[in-house]
């Protein structure tokens, strides 16, 4: 059982208090992501940066997803697969993309396949990838630019993921309908 706090308006340090004030205006609630952060304000403030950035990248919001979740299945993240499968909903991305990242079955086209390939390799092979891979990425119609936002989204989901595994974070109400569980 995690032993985390889940911070809240009141208990948060004074330095996480303005970031958690942004997660309430902008979601309606505090995501136990944000409220487990809190301990840490650097921490939170760094991941909802990182998370601006990419959401602001020129990938689109089906790269995003492919991005997002390739990564949260990879690391078996509890919390964030059911988050991001809600975020994909409100991102308009189709269900057929978000059970196929879910579920580790082939993705509707061959770029986003791409993309998933590219962004799994990068996570497995921490970054040290042979030139083929990078080529087959370009050749699919990605760019250098897309490279460094694939490692921007990454390094998102390093934070969130690994705070998950470690404070066991629990999901929130509005994402349970999602559950899920790495086959």
């Amino acid at each position: 059982m995690s032993t985390f706090t889940l911070h809240d308006i009141n208990s948060a340090p004074t330095e996480a208090k303005p970031f958690l004030e942004g997660s309430l205006k902008a979601f309606g609630m505090i995501p136990g992501l944000h409220a487990v952060m809190a301990e840490a304000p650097g921490l939170l403030e760094a991941y909802q940066t990182l998370h601006r950035l990419f959401v602001n990248s020129t990938l689109n919001a089906d790269e995003k997803t492919v991005v997002w979740q390739t990564i949260n299945v990879e690391h078996a993240c509890h919390y964030c697969v059911p988050a991001h499968t809600g975020i994909a909903k409100s991102m308009k991305v189709s269900d057929e993309i978000s059970n196929a990242l879910r579920d580790e079955t082939p993705l509707p086209s061959a770029k986003l396949e791409v993309l998933r390939d590219f962004t799994l390799a990068v996570v497995r092979q921490r970054g040290a990838l042979e030139e083929k891979q990078v080529q087959d990425f370009y050749s699919a119609g990605f760019t250098q630019q897309n490279v460094l936002e694939v490692i921007l989204g990454l390094s998102q989901k390093i934070m969130s993921n690994y705070t998950n595994h470690l404070a066991q974070t629990p999901v929130d109400k509005a994402f349970t309908q999602f559950s899920w569980e790495k086959k």
